[in-house]
């Protein structure tokens, strides 16, 4: 099959399943001319990558990028121009993301590694055979909602225009809710998810009995979704009921701890036979933030809008005066656990983002300098009055 630049925008396009517009069509059309194939990743692995194209799916070389940047590493999910009489053949150009999920490494670099790209729903699943982790839930919302704001845009410019800002919808999806034992517990759990996830859908979900199944299909429906969550939470389980059959490994998890084994290995992408498309990911041992400040006060809204109200505009609610953040705590209205999550996750933001940012390594230098001679003055002062 030939593919011409007059069929770039036609609903019959052949990679229209996959998500391609005329959005897509527009950027890519200098690339047409020079006789390159569009095509979307769905799948990389060791440099490697399947990439579906009009004219069927082939196997690339990512050796464009640059090495040493792996922000640019072609993702799946990526659109690309390949070149197709290429030997070997190899991705020429990553065209500029819509939205990434992006989290920090494990690397001393202080790295960001980005898992998923032009995403419409970031779906974090959370096992109910376990007890819940409000921390861990914390913490992968506020890198889904700093990936819903366009700032993860990476590639070589702006997103494809006639879109205005990309967006990416977060959704908690709460797997396995067969396992809960009656109706009145499964709804009080929702209601903790949801005290934590402002403005985000919380489900129930059952792959064994279907709980909720019909809802999430038409969620997914349109765009392109990305499952994330721990091994274990049933994230290829899911794949398979959308899919209707079999296509990725399952294996159960442990009944001590509810974690499974890695049985997917790579992200692979997915088309849904009632449309929409579907990355589904390998379990996430860690998930370290990245660029994430705009998404925790996100997720600890009622935080920031108490901090407002503090007597000083700089208030670290540690213990100032007039602090409506630690008036909150004192009262019960805000609950110690939830302040001491806001307050590890933006010291571990703020410590990622010093790494890469000389400005606020210094500014971070100063704080804690001035800090040190208050702490220091306050202390001579009270030597002071006990003699």
């Amino acid at each position: 099959m030939s593919f011409s630049l007059s069929q770039a925008s036609t609903p019959s396009h052949p990679l229209a399943p996959y998500g391609w517009d005329d959005a897509w069509a527009d950027i890519f059309a200098p690339y047409a001319e020079q006789g390159l194939l569009p095509g979307r990743v769905v799948r990389v692995d060791r440099g490697r990558c399947d990439v579906v194209t009009p004219d069927g799916t082939l196997q690339a070389d990512t050796a464009f990028v640059v090495p040493r940047d792996p922000m640019r590493i072609v993702c799946t999910g990526d659109w690309v121009a390949v070149d197709p009489d290429g030997d070997p053949r190899f991705v020429r150009t990553l065209l500029p993301r819509r939205t990434a999920f992006v989290r920090s490494t494990s690397s001393q670099r202080s790295e960001g590694q980005v898992l998923a790209t032009n995403i419409d729903h970031i779906v974090i699943c959370v096992s109910l055979a376990v007890e819940l982790d409000l921390g861990r839930l914390e913490r992968f919302l506020a890198l889904a909602m700093s990936s819903t704001d366009g700032a993860a845009l990476l590639g070589d410019g702006a997103g494809p225009t006639g879109h205005g800002a990309a967006e990416a919808h977060p959704l908690v999806l709460l797997t396995k809710a067969d396992l809960v034992p009656d109706v009145t517990t499964l709804s009080h759990l929702v209601e903790d998810v949801e005290r934590i996830a402002p403005g985000v859908q919380v489900l129930p979900v059952s792959s064994a009995t279907g709980e909720g199944i019909d809802v999430f299909r038409a969620v997914v429906g349109g765009g392109t979704s990305v499952l994330l969550g721990t091994s274990g939470a049933g994230k290829s389980t899911l794949a398979n009921t959308l899919l209707g059959q079999d296509v990725m490994d399952v294996r159960a998890a442990r009944d001590v701890d509810g974690k499974g084994r890695h049985t997917t290995t790579t992200r692979n992408l997915l088309v849904l036979p009632e449309g929409g498309v579907l990355i589904d990911t390998p379990g996430l041992r860690g998930v370290g933030l990245w660029d994430a400040e705009a998404g925790v006060g996100q997720v600890f809204s009622e935080i920031e809008d108490l901090a407002r109200q503090c007597r000083f505009h700089d208030c670290a609610h540690v213990a100032e005066p007039g602090c409506a953040v630690l008036g909150a705590v004192e009262d019960g209205s805000l609950p110690e656990r939830r302040l001491d999550s806001y307050r590890k996750l933006l010291r571990e933001n703020h410590r990622i983002a010093a790494k890469t940012d000389a400005r606020l390594r210094s500014e971070n230098l100063r704080e804690w300098k001035r800090r040190g001679a208050e702490g220091k003055a306050a202390m001579e002062m009270k030597r002071g009055r006990l003699r």
